[in-house]
Order: structure tokens, then sequence, then C-alpha cells
């Protein structure tokens, strides 16, 4: 059932994808270039590349495939499932002032050519003066000088064809106007008599304008997106900041006033996120000079044969009380038991199901419940449930959703990532839905519950609205 159900999920995203990749060929490309240029072949051959790169990239780590492949599609793959969605949101935005210019535009054309003589239709003739024969429009010097030639015996034959198409009565020549007029072509006189009005009238609205204005509205989106998307993937690759949390415990004695714990959450190291990202990381908690470090899970995003090396720098990590480790979801899609036991060969301490009692309070891991699984989900009374409920407890989860068994099992607070704020804005409002917090300090019950927004990011390596950290939780006592 479950297979079925990730299949059904997998083709929905798939078909939507596809149905938004053809909407924006239609407005960033067929309705802003000429047909059969290099432009728009250029950009239907983007059109497809594009949405098998970032197919690509999600898929490449599952498949199995070698890690110098997924590196390769990682950065133009994922970067572009990030432009796409700024992408679609302005495009999305410009859809209404699309239609209120087309609308404008169908009402104001009709009137500004409603007067105007249609091109190709001959002028009206001037009346001819009373008692003067009708000519043809410039013909009457030529047809006149002809016939004075020509006269005499034997010419009139000459002299009647001539005065046949030059000196006409008025009906006539309407006679012979006619048909020229209902096939549209020019008449055959001289077209420098014809009157300036006749040719000055505007053209009738053309595709070239309307294509001006869906260039003006592409050009604006795409430097909106990928504005966006810079900025955000500055703000990871520079590192995650440090934010100051000040949580006071009930049970915690005045000795451990001031404890404080470095928090880091979804470091997600991968194909491109690497080590120099886990050097920043190492640097940053360093310089807090923490009591105690605590990574509360997805660290990861691959083997250790791929990202070892990535994870090294964790060796570097200084604090009175050491750093911890509890597993987060994706352990279990890079293979957790793997990661424990090397974290452990790099200075960590695991917390499977597991507490330490510290000087001032109990610190308790449990695993994430993704290892449900594979039979290694989390297991609160093995963690919490035989300890001294005198004693502060705090609690190491990956995922918020659990805050549920911390309270019941009487921790008085609990540290989470898994949300990552959302990541990309309006990703909070979605997260909200599967998460009791997004971000924060919150209370339930006696619990307490904070959520980091993570240090890094998974799949673009971008965030927007939600700017990743390293949270420095200090402990207050009551007491003090």
């Amino acid at each position: 059932m479950t297979i079925v159900l990730g299949a059904a999920v997998a083709l929905l995203v798939l078909a939507l994808l596809v149905l938004v990749h053809r909407w924006l060929w239609i407005r960033l490309v067929r309705d802003t270039t000429a047909p059969g240029g290099a432009i728009r072949r250029t950009g239907t051959a983007l059109a497809f590349a594009l949405p098998l790169l970032s197919v690509a990239a999600l898929v490449a780590g599952r498949a199995g495939a070698p890690f110098w492949l997924e590196r390769t599609v990682a950065w133009p793959g994922y970067m572009w499932l990030a432009v796409l969605m700024y992408l679609s949101l302005a495009m999305l935005v410009a859809e209404p002032v699309r239609a209120v210019w087309l609308r404008r535009r169908s009402r104001v054309t009709p009137q500004a050519s409603l007067g105007a003589q249609p091109h190709g239709a001959p002028a009206a003739e001037p009346a001819p003066a009373q008692g003067a024969p009708a000519t043809g429009s410039g013909a009457e010097p030529r047809h006149a000088a002809a016939g004075a030639a020509t006269s005499g015996p034997g010419a009139e034959p000459r002299f009647r064809e001539g005065a046949g198409r030059g000196t006409a009565p008025q009906a006539t020549l309407a006679a012979t106007a006619e048909p020229a007029a209902l096939s549209g072509q020019h008449p055959a006189e001289p077209t420098e008599a014809i009157p300036a009005e006749a040719t000055s009238a505007e053209p009738a609205p053309t595709t070239v304008s309307r294509r001006r204005f869906a260039r003006i509205v592409a050009g604006t989106a795409a430097a909106a997106a990928a504005g966006t998307v810079g900025y955000g993937t500055y703000g990871v690759l520079r590192g995650p900041r440090v934010k100051r949390v000040q949580v006071p415990l009930a049970k915690l004695p005045r000795a451990a006033h001031g404890f404080r714990i470095a928090v880091v959450s979804d470091i997600h190291l991968g194909p491109i996120l690497g080590r120099a990202h886990t050097t920043r990381i190492v640097d940053t908690i360093n310089r807090t000079q923490p009591d105690l470090v605590a990574i509360v899970g997805d660290l990861v995003d691959g083997s250790v044969h791929d990202l070892g090396p990535a994870a090294e720098p964790l060796r570097g990590l200084r604090s009175r009380h050491g750093s911890y480790f509890v597993t987060g979801n994706h352990e279990y899609f890079s293979g957790a038991q793997q990661w424990v036991d090397h974290v452990r060969e790099l200075g960590l301490t695991p917390l499977e199901n597991a507490r330490r009692e510290l000087p001032y309070f109990d610190l308790a891991g449990v695993n994430d419940i993704a290892g449900e699984s594979e039979g290694h989900g989390p297991d609160f009374q093995a963690a919490l449930g035989d300890r001294d409920r005198a004693r502060s407890a705090v609690l190491l989860a990956h995922q918020p959703i659990v805050i549920d068994e911390a309270v019941r099992y009487g921790a008085d607070l609990q540290l989470s990532g898994h949300t990552h704020g959302g990541q990309l804005w309006p990703g909070e409002y979605v997260a909200e839905l599967a998460n009791p917090t997004v971000a924060g300090l919150e209370r339930y019950g006696d619990t307490q519950l904070y959520v980091s927004r993570g240090a890094g990011a998974w799949g673009p390596p971008v965030r927007v609205g939600a700017p990743s950290d390293i949270t420095v939780v200090e402990l207050a006592s009551y007491q003090a």
C-alpha cells in the first residue's frame, strides 16, 4: 500500500512538473520569440533539459548513481528547482496584469482605427468642374497631347481609344473604377495623386507589440526570480548565523544557570554542501564557547564512503561536556548505522534511545521516527522512563512531531530541527501543516520545544525567509 501511494504521489508531482514547464514555455518562449528563430529553439531545448536535470538530481542518490554523477547533476538540477519556484510565482502575479492589458488593448484599438482608410483602397475622385470633361487622375495632359498629335485623317480609332481612358463621362469612369476597388488592386494611375490621409492611418495592431509586452513581463519575472535565488544561495554558502535563546527550567539548579548548549541541525552534507560547509559550522560553534554541542539529525545525504571526508572537520568541535548526536530521517536514507559508528569515531557521542546524567540535568536522545521502518524507531521508555524526575531533562529529537511523547515522559525541554523553518518562502506555511512548531520556542504543557531552522539546506542550497542558524540555548534557573 505504501509503495502504491508513493508511486501515485511521484506521478502527480511529475505531471505537475510537466504542466508548469509547458505553461512557462508558452509565456517565456513562445510569446516572446519569433517562430523558427535560434532563441526559440534554445528556449524549447531548455524547457526539456532543465526538468530532466531536476529529476536526475532528486533521484540520483537513492538510485545508487556514482557520487561524481550526483555532483554533476546536483547544481543545475537543484538550482533550477529554486528558480522554477520563484519564476512561477512571479509569472502567476503577472497573469492578472497581462489579462488587464489585453482587455484594454482590445477596447482601444478598434476605436483608434475606426475611421482609417483601408490600406490599398483607391482615393475618391475629385468632382470635375461644371462643363469640363471628367478625366482620370493625372491623365489629362498626357491624353490631350496624344489626341493633338494624332488628329487628322486615319487617327480617329487611336484618339477614341485614348479618349475612352482619359475623357470618359463620370458614369463610365465609376463603372471602370469599381472592379479595381473590389479587387483591392491599386489603380493604374501614378500614386502621387492619392491624398495623404489615405496612407497615414495607424496600422492595425500586430503580434509585435504583444511580443514586446510579453518580453517586458518575462524579463521582469526572470530578474526577480534570479535575484531572489541568488541572495538565498549567498545566505547558505556564507554559513549559518548564531542565534541566542534563553530557556528557563523550573528544576534546573542554580549552579547550572547560564549553561550553554549549541544546537545545530540539518547540516545536510551531500553533493553540494561539503567539507568547507562543515568547517564553517565547526568554527562558528567553537567561537560561541559552548558547554555542550547537540547535533539533532540530518547530518548527511549520502554514504560514509562518499561523505566521510566532508564530515571530518567535526573532530574539531570543542565544548566542556562533549558533543552529542541523534539521527534524523535523512540518516536512514543514507545508512544510519554506518553514520552512528562514524560520528563516534569523530569524537561525538550518539544517543540511540539513551540518556546521559550530566552534573546538573539529564540529557536524553531518541532515534528518528524514520527508523521505525528498520526496527530502530524512537523509544521514549528507554530514554526517559526510569529517570529521577526531580532532575531536569533535556531531550534531543530530530522531528518536533514527537513533542506529545516528550510531554508524556516529563521532558522539560525538547531540542529539534527537521523543518528548516520552511527553507523557501512560502514553505513555512506548508511546514505548519505537518509540524506543531516550525521554528523557535513554544510551550506544550510542562515541556518547552525549541526548533532550529538548521545550518544547511536540502535540495537547492537556497534559503528565502528562513535564514540558517546555529542556536545557543542558554538554560536559566528560577533559583538564580
